[in-house]
């Protein structure tokens, strides 16, 4: 018999214990694997290659004030700048507080906003009939296809930040990778039905000529409106979504105290399993003692055991937070559609079930292992 084969057979001696044992690891992997995608997608992901020529420029203060529409020529005016428009966000709700309704809606200038956002793809005469409708918008392919909508379709926002309602009508469908799940709508339109809204924007979304101008460029825009009442902040795409995401309070503790108490939770229920199955082969040690084995490879057998327990249920885990995060990345979940399980991901969260079965076995494996051969055979498990 190889060791292998051994370890795999002592590991499942009590075969509903083991699964039991597995299942309860894989199901707490399973949420470790979650936290850990949400944690990348939010923190870690670069985006796609075309938003390293585009910057966000923001109230230095908060998310919520706005900028004077001004603004836009002046930031035209930088050097690197080849496109810019504002952009605000509305916050409608669409039918109902249900999160498969929920999705983004943007006011912008349908002149220039697909200049700047060049990734997404559209029929010319979609967006030419967008320019024209004072009260038409756009929208995603998945995100139509999620709600059955056609070009010509109305879509009724109800205003949740803005004082007014909006009646849409959907005349172009545009196509992105990975899905963006936005709808955008003419700035316009909203300024003409909320007073205090004419001549301010939420934020600027800019377009520069090379990923090296980048840089440059978002802190020019900054140095141009240092001295003004309405100070603002320049940044990368992703550096902006982060600056969202934390609006919506300390994400970053929460996902690493959920991955904290996932560990120690996993943790205390391999030990218990560990040292029960350990205890219960206590004779079976003294035996092996009596064939030669020396305490070291013992020591190896069973932290070998606890290991293999350990990596199958995280195995598990891995396949299960695969299909998990794919569903929860659906446009309309809330989550970011660019969601995935990645190979890095999957490596942390095998190394996690490792470390876990390791340490959980340790102080059992090496007094069991230490027990001199006629204190094991008097052992009554």
């Amino acid at each position: 018999m190889t060791l292998s084969r051994f370890v795999t057979k002592s590991a499942f001696r009590n075969r509903r214990r083991s699964i039991l044992t597995v299942a309860s690891i894989g199901f707490s992997l399973l949420l470790l694997s979650i936290m850990l995608s949400v944690w990348r997608s939010f923190y870690i992901d670069k985006g796609a290659p075309d938003s390293a020529l585009r910057i966000m420029t923001r109230h230095k203060v908060s998310l919520a004030n706005f900028l004077p529409i001004y603004y836009r020529d002046k930031i035209r005016a930088v050097p690197g700048v080849v496109h810019v428009v504002p952009m605000t966000w509305f916050g409608g709700k669409y039918k109902d507080d249900k999160p498969e309704n929920y999705f983004a809606q943007f006011a912008t200038d349908p002149e220039e906003y697909f200049d700047v956002a060049a990734d997404k793809i559209m029929p010319a005469d979609q967006l030419a009939a967008w320019k024209r409708d004072r009260a038409g918008c756009v929208v995603d392919v998945d995100l139509a296809r999620k709600h059955h909508w056609k070009v010509g379709d109305h879509i009724i926002l109800q205003g949740t930040i803005f004082p007014t309602n909006l009646d849409l009508t959907i005349r172009g469908i545009y196509t992105i990778d990975p899905p963006s799940s936005n709808l955008y709508f003419h700035a316009k339109y909203l300024e003409e039905s909320v007073d205090w809204f004419k001549n301010t924007a939420g934020f600027y979304f800019t377009r520069v000529d090379t990923p090296e101008d980048m840089p440059k460029a978002a802190r020019a825009i900054d140095d141009v409106f240092h001295g003004s009442p309405v100070p603002t902040k320049s940044e990368s795409e992703q550096a902006f979504k982060a600056d969202f995401i934390a609006t919506l309070g300390n994400v970053k503790a929460f996902i690493l105290s959920i991955c904290g108490a996932v560990v120690f939770t996993t943790l205390l229920v391999c030990a218990n399993t560990m040292a029960m199955s350990i205890r219960e082969r206590t004779r079976e040690v003294a035996v092996l003692r009596t064939l030669g084995f020396t305490r070291g490879s013992i020591l190896r057998l069973l932290l070998s055991e606890s290991i293999a327990v350990s990596i199958i249920g995280g195995l598990a885990g891995v396949a299960l937070g695969t299909v998990v995060t794919a569903f929860m990345s659906r446009p309309g979940i809330g989550l970011p559609v660019s969601m995935h399980m990645t190979g890095a991901t999957a490596a942390v969260v095998l190394l996690v079930a490792a470390f876990v079965g390791l340490v959980s076995a340790v102080v059992p494996s090496y007094r069991a292992a230490n027990l001199g051969i006629v204190d094991a055979l008097r052992h009554i498990g």
